[in-house]
């Protein structure tokens, strides 16, 4: 059967240039992209967040259009161990067609499942959403972003009643007296964000770096703190409890502006400096320093990411930080804040819209009955028609193929075999569905194992608006059109609804409010008629979108959520007056140290922790295919301090083995002074024998559902 749905022309297609943002992280670097008869040349431009600058990964963005590897045509695989073939459309659509309705017919609608990525667009985001609650009536729907920014996503919301990782615009870290970076190194993931943090040098700002590795930004920093891995929660009520000691807690805006503050100094009056530097090995007059240069600033920022974040007490890590931002009198006051830098390109406006277990467009809850009536009404179906929360990413991956677990996955941007935690183990749950469909524009190593592979279009192929880390609200526009055989994420999810709907006749969409939907008005394949539905289904949710159009963006340098009025301002610092809550105060959280899930022994003597190198980016599919990316960052490293590998017999550049309970890794030795020597360091963009991700505990927080990335206990020994 044919789908009747063909991508819309992109309006900016075909043109010789576009100004537009780069593919990669949440900074959202403005680039123009031009065509050239050298093929197409990236150049910078101007805009608040890169202020000009590019990092090595945006300046070769576009060698991967036209890759040799590019996908043009869908994949299909006729039996299990059988060979990828090529594949019409029409016959990969069908079998996709097939395939879901037999397992939603032998196990249920919650049988198929959708993983969606944070690199997607606002508009695919929505739409992936829509169709998972919609075409499939399936809860289970999560994303890689769950593994990014959800503790402090989850900490935000129950501190400041509203999950946006920058309340501030970028341009506010360099008036910063003072600077705390915990778990954050910028100079590697993000490079031209440290502009921002030059200004705070020139100005005589204090910058302050947690890390347990010496980074690239640890260098610059006049302050480094090396904590054991996992062990930041302590040092934030270490600083707090000094900040209250030495008088520097801003008790008028504690009064005036929170509430539980009292729960939380009892509980931080038990963290001795002495006792946490025991516990961590920072010492105690790096604490007294660190304290002091936050709490007598004129203005201060305490920033978190990824490294306090990405641990089974993320969100009690994140709160404890929050909480010295609170008493310290920071969120809303000028030049002043808590934040959090997001890591991936969509991370903050993938889960705004749809994609997390347990979320409806414009952050609402998918358990609230007026959330559910009201996207319902904007998608034309009943609200008890919509499915309930599902669980979060690890978990889903984990119950595929199981008795009780889904039997078919659909994935879109997304390549958990190198990105998940106990990588082996989701490898394996994913070899055990009856259906695996992967949309990318390169073999991945999780499309490899697929049985249909859908070639998509690529970032400079389509328009649409991203989120970046300051929530603010970009327009992605496209250079050209789409190769021959290629289609858009939007065309996909248009053309599978249609085959859904005209073979199922259990879904349909309600007569009650309006007449029945067309599949192509259900699924529109134009991106801007998406966001036009996405506003309205934003409208009064907490990411609230509706006075957010494509002039205004394409009229101004982006627009900051919330902005509920098309006339009215946007938002570009929260918290000046009152929070988001019910009552408009802040919330303090008491939380406490606890050790990680797995603490190390006599078979496992050493901490292992995870995390990025310049070059590359996430799990690495498409940085590996630049071949300058390459040369710069060839191949995986474990690093090591070099009198752990003195006693270990290990030379730089030998080939040794990591160990956990979960499986291994091997890759050369890299020395260095900067690491702790009860740590071992590995990068985990590289699959295969290299894949960091063997390694790391599967153990999850119990609010955010965010896996312990950043520390398990390990071995190492000479290959």
């Amino acid at each position: 059967m044919t789908d009747g749905v063909r991508t819309a022309t992109q309006p900016g297609a075909g043109s010789p240039e576009v100004a537009t943002h780069c593919p990669y992280c949440a900074l959202q670097c403005a680039m123009t992209l031009r065509h050239s008869a050298a093929g197409i040349e990236v150049l910078p431009r101007q805009f608040p967040t890169n202020r000009g600058g590019l990092c090595q990964k945006g300046w070769t963005a576009a060698e991967l259009l036209d890759h040799p590897d590019r996908l043009t045509t869908p994949l299909l695989r006729d039996r299990p161990g059988g060979e990828l073939r090529p594949a019409s459309w029409d016959e990969a659509l069908d079998r996709i067609a097939a395939g879901i309705r037999t397992v939603q017919a032998g196990h249920g609608r919650d049988a198929v499942a959708v993983f969606g990525g944070g690199g997607l667009t606002n508009e695919k985001a929505y739409a992936l959403g829509k169709f998972a609650r919609v075409a499939l009536r399936t809860r289970h729907i999560d994303y890689n972003g769950r593994w990014c920014m959800s503790s402090a996503a989850a900490a935000g919301l129950r501190s400041f009643g509203v999950d946006r990782g920058l309340p501030f615009p970028l341009a506010d870290l360099g008036r910063a007296d003072t600077l705390l970076l915990v778990g954050a190194n910028p100079a590697e993931t993000m490079p031209p964000l440290m502009r921002h943090l030059a200004d705070q040098r020139r100005r005589g700002g204090r910058l302050i770096v947690v890390d347990p590795r010496l980074t690239a930004t640890a260098r610059q920093a006049d302050l480094h703190l090396q904590p054991l891995p996992g062990t930041d929660l302590a040092v934030a009520n270490a600083l707090l409890h000094i900040a209250l000691t030495e008088g520097w807690v801003d008790r008028e805006y504690v009064a005036a502006r929170t509430t539980g503050f009292d729960d939380v100094r009892r509980t931080v009056a038990g963290y001795w400096p002495a006792e946490v530097e025991r516990l961590s090995g920072v010492p105690v007059a790096d604490l007294e320093a660190t304290a002091r240069a936050l709490g007598t600033a004129g203005s201060a920022v305490i920033l978190t990411a990824r490294g306090a974040e990405q641990h089974a007490k993320g969100v009690d890590t994140v709160s404890a930080f929050v909480n010295l931002a609170l008493a310290l009198g920071l969120p809303g006051r000028p030049g002043s804040g808590y934040g959090c830098l997001t890591g991936q390109g969509n991370g903050q406006g993938g889960r705004e819209h749809g994609q997390k277990a347990d979320q409806l467009p414009g952050y609402r809850r998918i358990d609230d009955p007026a959330a559910r009536t009201h996207v319902a009404g904007v998608w034309g179906v009943d609200p008890d028609e919509l499915p309930g929360p599902g669980v979060p990413a690890y978990q889903l991956l984990e119950s595929l193929g199981t008795a009780d677990g889904p039997k078919a996955l659909l994935v879109f941007g997304s390549n958990p075999v190198v990105s998940a935690p106990r990588a082996a183990h989701v490898e394996s749950r994913l070899r055990d569905l009856d259906l695996l469909v992967v949309a990318d524009f390169l073999l991945s190593e999780t499309a490899a194992l697929a049985d249909v592979v859908l070639p998509v279009a690529q970032w400079a192929e389509e328009d649409g608006t991203m989120t970046n880390l300051e929530g603010r609200v970009l327009r992605r526009r496209a250079l050209r059109e789409p190769p021959p055989g290629v289609r858009t994420d939007l065309a996909v999810l248009a053309a599978l609804a249609h085959r859904l709907q005209a073979g199922a006749p259990s879904y349909r969409l309600s007569h009650s409010r309006g007449p029945l939907l067309t599949p192509a008005a259900g699924f529109p394949t134009d991106p801007r008629e998406v966001f036009e539905e996405l506003r309205r289904a934003s409208a009064g949710g907490p990411a609230d979108y509706a006075g957010v159009t494509w002039d205004r963006i394409d009229g101004a340098e982006g627009v900051f959520w919330p902005c509920p009025d098309v006339d009215g301002p946007d938002s570009p610092r929260l918290f000046a007056d009152s929070f988001p809550t019910p009552d408009g105060r802040a919330r303090f959280h008491p939380v406490t140290h606890r050790p990680a899930a797995e603490q190390v022994c006599a078979d496992y003597p050493l901490h292992f922790t995870t995390g990025r190198v310049l070059a590359q980016y996430q799990s690495g599919s498409q940085t590996r295919r630049v071949a300058a990316l390459r040369r710069a960052a060839p191949d995986a490293f474990v690093e090591l301090h070099p009198d752990l590998a003195d006693r270990l017999g290990v030379a730089d550049g030998e080939q040794v083995r990591v160990v956990s309970r979960r499986g291994e890794l091997c890759a050369a030795a890299r020395l260095s002074p900067g690491i702790r020597p009860d740590t071992v360091f590995a990068p985990f963009h590289w699959p295969g024998a290299a894949r960091a991700n063997s390694v790391t505990n599967d153990a999850v927080d119990p609010v955010s559902g965010m896996p312990e990335f950043k520390i398990c206990a390990v071995r190492v020994e000479k290959r």
